[in-house]
């Protein structure tokens, strides 16, 4: 019998936040096996806290995170990397005291070091800085480094914040044409829209911690009046 495909997400009135303070309250998406979700709306909107929640770095109020039909709301964050969930936070969490190779070590979890071609090939110019320090690369090679770190566990579910944030327009081209290959379940927080709606098959708009709309990627780049209701953008014809 063929393999089931794995990654579907699946999220449920999700109430979360910090400490006592509630920035989530009752988000529901949901993202099919190999499917590209992004999430947008305004800053402020709680799409950070989201992802954030979802690996389990805030405390959550309520409602359920399901991947696979699993339940993953009460394990810890590593338990939960384990299970198939990938992250790569604004921040670029990359170590900048060691080398590019050395980074990418840290994130195979148990696999073989020859696995490390995956990430050279996905990104090759990883692969000619393989020697130098993380702090030595430019943003954009950072972000790359970020991205092919968390690849290198094998997630079925990758989620992405503002992967783009800071970078030349050339870079994004690349990193987004990377992702694009990958062959996984995608959930994307970014604002550059145009991107994100031309890479994701659906959208969810969050407005003040509550999902105001969901729906096809195409069909909310079409819609102008919506995308200046929810974002206060219009993109270019």
């Amino acid at each position: 019998m063929p393999t089931e495909p794995r990654g579907a997400f699946e999220v449920a009135e999700l109430r979360a936040g910090y400490g006592k303070t509630l920035i989530l309250d009752g988000v529901s998406l949901a993202v099919p096996a190999g499917g590209r979700l992004a999430l947008l709306g305004r800053n402020g909107v709680g799409k950070t806290t989201t992802l954030a929640t979802l690996v389990g770095q805030t405390n959550r109020h309520g409602g359920s995170i399901r991947l696979d039909g699993v339940e993953l709301g009460a394990m810890s964050s590593s338990a939960r990397a384990a299970a198939g969930l990938g992250y790569v936070p604004q921040t670029r969490d990359i170590f900048k005291s060691l080398t590019v190779e050395e980074n990418l070590v840290t994130g195979l979890k148990g696999r073989s070091r020859s696995a490390l071609e995956e990430a050279y090939e996905l990104f090759p110019r990883l692969g000619e800085r393989r020697r130098n320090g993380g702090g030595e690369l430019s943003g954009g090679e950072q972000q790359m480094l970020s991205v092919a770190r968390a690849l290198l566990g094998k997630p079925t579910v990758l989620l992405l914040d503002e992967p783009l944030e800071g970078l030349a327009p050339v870079i994004c081209d690349t990193l987004m044409a990377a992702l694009s290959r990958l062959d996984m379940t995608i959930l994307l927080v970014e604002q550059q829209v145009d991107r994100a709606l031309d890479f994701a098959d659906r959208v969810v708009f969050l407005d003040r911690g509550r999902v105001v709309h969901a729906g096809p990627a195409a069909q909310a780049k079409a819609d102008s009046a919506l995308l200046e209701r929810h974002l206060g953008v219009a993109l270019a014809a």
